[in-house]
């Protein structure tokens, strides 16, 4: 047992006690830990003075830890509290509500982006986040680990694992496609869709009867449609190939949508690639984009003189993020360029393609996320410089720098 001692207090011990705690009381005290990261003073789109430094205010210290099982835990403990860096994923809730994960972590804003506060915490990078609402979201880490949150991410839990690295959208509570699987208890398991042969890329299914997806045979590419779930599959595009597709890409804002992206050779860090999109199942499709390259040949879909198609920005693709039938936002890199990253869009279904203004630097991968066809956010990526948060109210017109995240860790 701990031994109790008494002392007895003179008057004199008793004045000094009161000298002593006076003279604490007066003391500065250590700056907090939880402070949100300061705002930048913008001074024009895309540029801002001072920028945050990167550090993610976790003083919500009700926040209860994920299921162990996850590998991770909700941050509360600011002791263990991880520097925002090298984000990896990004996905909105509204224009000013979101969450991004990073290299081990998931952080949320509420105002657009200015500050974060950290929610999660753990050993993996995160692969992809999605949001059906302001309160339910799911992240996939980078062993395929499904984490999922019900109140906005003040908790994350294990909810399972995934099949497979496709893009993972949520239609409701429980029922959810990931390229060629689908789960109707919110990820504890998974059931396999039928495919048709020679797939490129993954397929794509919008909802549980209506589904995408792109195969080749020798000298010919297709876009093919399901309306059963899989069990049967037309091909409603077919166009000549001057050489091989070397992968695609899938969105679709509908039962009937779907924008379709191919892509071709790559060389001298530039990569040939087509957009297409169709907003009646297949009957009719509207050429986006057909961009060619010297390094990567001609763009998929089009003869090898062709160069007459609207073009992106860039020599390389970029992110593309569909809005809605009208709107798809693509971005554009060059990696050979002193500001890389561009921004284009469309908001006539790809009848017309406009090519924004603004170029940033980074030289990683881009992430872009879009609330509606006019706000949205734009975060560049680099390996040893600081990644960097854009946002626009404008539909890409302008883009203002809202936050600098923390220097990537140094390689190893």
């Amino acid at each position: 047992m701990p031994i109790q001692t008494s002392i007895r207090k003179t008057p004199y011990a008793l004045l000094l006690g009161a000298l002593l705690l006076a003279s604490g009381c007066q003391s500065a005290a250590p700056a907090s830990t939880n402070s949100a990261a300061p705002q930048p003073t913008v001074s024009a789109a895309g540029t801002a003075s001072p920028a945050p430094s990167g550090a993610a205010d976790d003083s919500n210290s009700g926040q209860a830890a994920a299921t162990p099982q996850a590998t991770g835990a909700a941050a509360s403990d600011s002791a263990t509290a991880v520097v925002l860096n090298q984000p990896t994923a990004v996905r909105l809730a509204s224009a000013s509500s979101g969450w991004i994960g990073g290299d081990g972590w998931i952080a949320r804003t509420d105002n657009g982006g200015k500050s974060w506060k950290q929610q999660y915490k753990g050993g993996e990078a995160i692969a992809q986040i999605f949001a059906l609402n302001d309160k339910m979201a799911w992240a996939v880490t980078g062993s395929k680990q499904l984490l999922a949150t019900t109140d906005g991410g003040q908790t994350w839990k294990l909810a399972g694992s995934v099949p497979n690295n496709g893009f993972l959208h949520f239609v409701s509570a429980k029922e959810a496609f990931m390229a060629n699987a689908t789960t109707k208890d919110g990820g504890r398991t998974w059931t396999t869709l039928q495919t048709p042969a020679n797939l490129v890329g993954d397929p794509y299914f919008h909802d549980a009867a209506n589904g995408w997806a792109v195969t080749q045979t020798e000298g010919a590419g297709k876009v093919e449609r399901t309306t059963d779930g899989g069990r049967t599959w037309t091909a409603v595009m077919n166009r000549k190939l001057a050489a091989p597709l070397n992968g695609a890409l899938i969105r679709s804002a509908g039962a009937s949508d779907a924008w379709v992206e191919w892509i071709g050779d790559s060389g001298m860090t530039q990569t040939s690639y087509s957009l297409f999109h169709t907003a009646d199942g297949g009957g009719k499709w509207q050429t986006v984009l057909a961009n060619s390259s010297a390094g990567g040949g001609p763009a998929p879909g089009f003869p090898l003189e062709y160069n007459d198609g609207p073009k992106n920005e860039g020599s390389r693709p970029g992110p593309l993020y569909v809005v809605d039938r009208q709107t798809a936002f693509m971005g554009g890199s060059c990696p050979a360029c002193d500001k890389p990253n561009t921004i284009g869009w469309t908001k006539d279904a790809g009848r017309t393609w406009v090519n924004g203004s603004a170029a940033f630097a980074g030289y990683g991968e881009a992430l872009l996320a879009m609330a509606d066809s006019e706000r949205g956010w734009w975060i560049t990526t680099d390996s040893t410089e600081p990644s960097a948060m854009y946002t626009t109210a404008d539909g890409g017109k302008t883009w203002t720098k809202v936050y600098t995240f923390a220097k990537p860790k140094a390689s190893s």
